[in-house]
């Protein structure tokens, strides 16, 4: 369901769901679709990042959307510069994660900057890791088993994805796309224990009620 560019309502209920229970009320939630003149709009009009990042990373990062239109390549992300949201994935937990990094940058004083230090290798392991946090304590506090146990097998690998990028660039090609996916399987192997850990706390529970 990665990158299926065809979302389900429910999924799509999901999100608003998590957006409203946050207050994040001026996040632009956009699924499946490909709008650069809506974006350009939002990038100018975005006052709570400051016009030195904006019309520097910001309009960097609107020319990459322009492009390279995620709505045919993928790639669900946050763009903290228009605050948007961009799915393409039918996974409750990939959604939650990015509006994690909706809700992150939303309790920042200078997100321009907050957003730039994001290039800084092994940086991202912060921002990365509030949004995933944030997902799955979200679902876990709601009991969505199903959504938590896809969230441990997806964001967990994802995660390290971003501990193999940091560590590949101190290393020449091609041992640094080696690097980067060897740090992946860690995060395979402990997501999907994690999830399995879910399956068993779930029969146990079954197990008790049926006693009873």
């Amino acid at each position: 369901k990665v990158d299926a560019h065809e979302i389900s309502e429910d999924t799509v209920n999901k999100l608003k769901d998590y957006l409203a229970d946050n207050n994040l009320n001026n996040v632009k939630v956009r699924i499946n679709q490909y709008s650069p003149g809506s974006e350009w709009g939002r990038l100018f009009n975005n006052k709570e990042v400051g016009a030195g990042w904006r019309y520097t990373f910001g309009i960097f990062a609107n020319l990459f959307y322009t492009i390279l239109p995620q709505r045919f390549f993928g790639g669900d992300n946050y763009n903290p510069y228009t605050n948007t949201i961009n799915i393409y994935s039918d996974l409750a937990a990939i959604v939650r994660h990015e509006g994690g990094h909706a809700k992150d940058f939303a309790k920042v004083e200078y997100k321009g900057t907050y957003a730039a230090i994001y290039i800084i290798p092994f940086v991202p392991l912060h921002h990365e890791a509030e949004a995933t946090s944030d997902a799955l304590s979200y679902m876990k506090n709601r009991q969505q088993v199903a959504d938590q146990k896809d969230g441990y097998k997806v964001l967990y690998p994802a995660y390290c994805t971003y501990i193999g990028g940091g560590a590949s660039g101190f290393v020449p090609p091609p041992a640094s796309y080696i690097v980067q996916a060897l740090a992946v399987i860690p995060g395979h192997i402990v997501g999907r224990h994690k999830a399995s850990q879910l399956e068993d706390i779930k029969n146990t529970e079954k197990e008790n009620n049926d006693r009873k």
